[in-house]
């Protein structure tokens, strides 16, 4: 799975941080708060997300309105699964992963395992 660039990954993160549907208007408003950026880089970006399948969109008058395919956890679990399907033995990228693992991060994971066992969805 291949990452987003420096702007996409900007924008993809502002849909995620809303509620809902976005239109470009919204989301250039927001940014050019911060850097100087045309409009049409902003559209541009969105609409070569939507492209490439991170966004969905519908049209609404003369304009789009968009929202992420993907939650932020959804997006990261499969940053995760690459990562270890493309890091070479499975056994040792999962192993070397474990071992970072704050006790903290060791007990969300402990109860994720419990969860998915008692829904039967690890089996």
């Amino acid at each position: 799975m291949r990452g987003f660039g420096d702007l996409e990954a900007v924008v993809i993160d502002r849909l995620w941080s809303r509620e809902g549907k976005t239109t470009v208007r919204e989301v250039f408003d927001e940014l050019r708060k911060k850097r100087d950026i045309a409009y049409t880089t902003v559209m541009s970006t969105m609409d070569n997300l939507h492209r490439k399948g991170w966004l969905d969109r519908e049209r609404q008058g003369k304009a789009y309105r968009y929202w992420p395919t993907l939650t932020r956890e959804e997006y990261s679990a499969r940053l995760m699964r690459d990562a270890m399907t493309s890091g070479g033995n499975s056994d040792l990228v999962l192993t070397h992963f474990l071992a970072q693992m704050t006790d903290e991060e060791s007990a969300t994971l402990k109860g994720a395992l419990r969860r998915l066992a008692s829904t039967g969805e690890a089996e």
